[in-house]
């Protein structure tokens, strides 16, 4: 089947009503301008329907009460739960319950909070999954190397209903090594998964749109150290905001078995789903660019970041490009 028929198919879903909204060939990232990239240049599976819209236009927000409006509170919650592998960034696992103790190991959670209060921003933290049925009072919710089986059924349908409705999703770092088996979340992450990754070294970012507010502060390149994540499925119908060059940095020098992305590796992007808005990065593994200890590109990861949350929020303007 040729690449345009395959998007074709999915443009109409498996009911004939609309179910994929974007641009271009259907393979890459496009924008409002109809732009993309092409196939060659990327590496896909395969681009799968998740039964709602998705894709770069506003059109296709649904502005019913939990994105962010002047006068209003703002509010944040940000979740870290690992029934899986725990980052170093994370540190020690939390206490049940809202807003328990951290410890100077949750370098991730603390400084991420930092940040935020900063900008006027109310924030709660938990690891507590029966938490999650109250996430309809926040502007955005952040999950923060949350991975595996993080969410039971009860946080699932809270976090469908909180997208629907307008809310913004963050996803940072091992947010992408969560929920493998629940289709819906793999869409809210641009229709893209974790495979599998180098060993943490230093890398170039591209800053591929800087017309964005979560990019706008950032240099074209710029020195930053992660673990540059191979991603499979490849994101599709996102506004991809930046890229690591992965020519020099993350070429996977492998023999057999998945390739890589030899060209166009992005680690940040975002893109509007199911009525919300979600805005992600692959980004955050290394400790220090979460603590004030130097690391060569850890205020452009920080002003990335922060910035992302708040257009996800509907403070700042949303996913421009």
């Amino acid at each position: 089947m040729s690449i345009p028929a395959i998007a074709a198919t999915l443009v109409l879903g498996a009911s004939g009503a609309a179910a994929v909204t974007g641009h271009g060939n259907g393979w890459g990232w496009g924008n409002d301008r109809g732009e993309s990239r092409t196939a060659e240049n990327i590496y896909t599976d395969g681009i799968t329907d998740y039964g709602v819209e998705r894709g770069t236009s506003s059109k296709l927000y649904n502005d019913w009460g939990n994105g962010w409006e002047e006068g209003e509170t703002k509010r944040v919650l940000i979740y870290s739960y690992t029934p899986g592998p725990r980052h170093a960034h994370l540190g020690d696992r939390l206490e049940p319950g809202m807003n328990p103790p951290l410890n100077e190991t949750n370098v991730a959670q603390s400084n991420l909070k930092a940040w935020l209060e900063a900008e006027g921003i109310e924030v709660d933290y938990t690891e507590d999954v029966s938490q999650l049925s109250r996430i309809r009072g926040y502007n955005a919710f952040i999950s923060l190397s949350a991975n595996r089986d993080a969410y039971d059924d009860t946080a699932q349908t809270s976090l469908k209903q909180f997208v629907r409705a307008g809310g913004g999703f963050v996803g940072i770092h091992n947010a992408f090594g969560a929920e493998y088996h629940w289709p819906w979340y793999e869409g809210l992450l641009g229709g893209a998964n974790f495979f599998d990754h180098r060993p943490n070294r230093e890398g170039t970012v591209e800053t591929v749109n800087r017309k964005d507010v979560s990019t706008k502060n950032l240099p074209r390149e710029w020195t930053f150290t992660d673990e540059w994540y191979n991603l499979v499925p490849f994101p599709s119908y996102v506004n991809v905001l930046a890229e690591v060059d992965s020519e020099t940095s993350v070429t996977p020098e492998r023999d057999s078995g998945h390739p890589g992305h030899p060209k166009g590796h992005p680690v940040s992007w975002c893109h509007y789903y199911d009525g919300g808005k979600a805005w992600l990065t692959t980004l955050g593994h290394d400790t220090a660019a979460w603590t004030d200890e130097e690391m060569e590109g850890d205020e452009y990861f920080q002003d990335h970041v922060v910035n992302g949350i708040l257009s996800a929020m509907g403070i700042e303007k949303f996913c421009r490009s």
